[in-house]
């Protein structure tokens, strides 16, 4: 198990990382934070709209279950939403440089590190 300093070092250990934060998607606030490429509130307001989103259409839907991840890739970026399970509300936000990074092992680090996560 980590603590949020050492899941944030994690994260930010992945191939082609630029930024990291643990975010509260309750409020839209950043609990956590490394890197700074791109400003950490606005992202985090910004994604937990994204998961706030999916959440509703998933329910509108009808569909059971609940999200893993969501991945959001940009022609030089991959964006990966990470939700923490059994903390309701709570997502890891992890930035990457599409040049550098591997995606399949970055979302399974990320999912991994998310696993371990104690606060």
């Amino acid at each position: 198990m980590s603590n949020i300093a050492d899941s944030l070092h994690e994260l930010m250990q992945i191939d082609g990382a630029i930024m990291a934060s643990i975010v509260d998607a309750s409020s839209g606030m950043v609990l956590a934070k490394s890197g700074v490429e791109l400003n950490h509130e606005v992202a985090a307001a910004g994604n937990t709209e994204v998961v706030r989103a999916k959440t509703k259409t998933m329910r509108a839907l009808g569909l059971a279950g609940r999200i893993d991840d969501i991945l959001i890739t940009l022609d030089q970026q991959y964006h990966i939403i990470t939700l923490v399970k059994g903390k309701d509300g709570l997502f890891l936000y992890t930035v990457l440089d599409k040049a550098k990074a591997n995606l399949a092992l970055a979302r399974y680090k990320a999912n991994e590190i998310q696993a371990g996560l104690i606060f």
